[in-house]
């Protein structure tokens, strides 16, 4: 009698490792498709660049302190409702013709303006500051 329980305790360990392993798996695919999913609109954020509010827009002034790193400069950004998300402009700087080249000082910055047009104002690129607003 104990060896068919012992039978039974095997097999229904077996079991129970077998969904433990499938359950695994699913979570694994969920999260890989979950990473994959804010990857892909991470990346389309940093190149499908939008104003905050097309038209006319609303100006707003921003102050960049000497020495803030590009994030600080993006988090400022953010809180004045200037562009969507501070680590997409971090990363779009990375990748602009402006990288390493924001100047602190005193701006005067439109919601209308694209974070491309932002970088190059931040950056003292003459022809960003005479670009007509979008």
């Amino acid at each position: 009698m104990g060896n068919v329980k012992d039978k039974a305790g095997k097999v229904g360990l077996v079991i129970a490792g077998g969904v433990f392993r499938i359950a695994f798996y699913v979570c694994v695919v969920v999260l890989l498709f979950w990473i994959g999913t804010m990857a892909f609109h991470f990346g389309y954020d940093i190149f499908n660049q939008q104003a905050m509010s097309p038209g006319d827009g609303q100006e707003v002034t921003v102050v960049i302190p000497e020495g803030s790193s590009v994030l600080k400069v993006a988090k400022t950004l953010e809180s004045k409702g200037l562009i969507e998300n501070a680590y997409v402009f971090w990363a779009q700087e990375l990748v602009s013709n402006y990288h390493g080249k924001l100047q602190p000082g005193t701006y005067l910055l439109s919601t209308a303006y694209t974070p491309t047009r932002i970088m190059g104002i931040l950056a003292g690129d003459k022809e960003q500051e005479g670009a007509e607003s979008p």
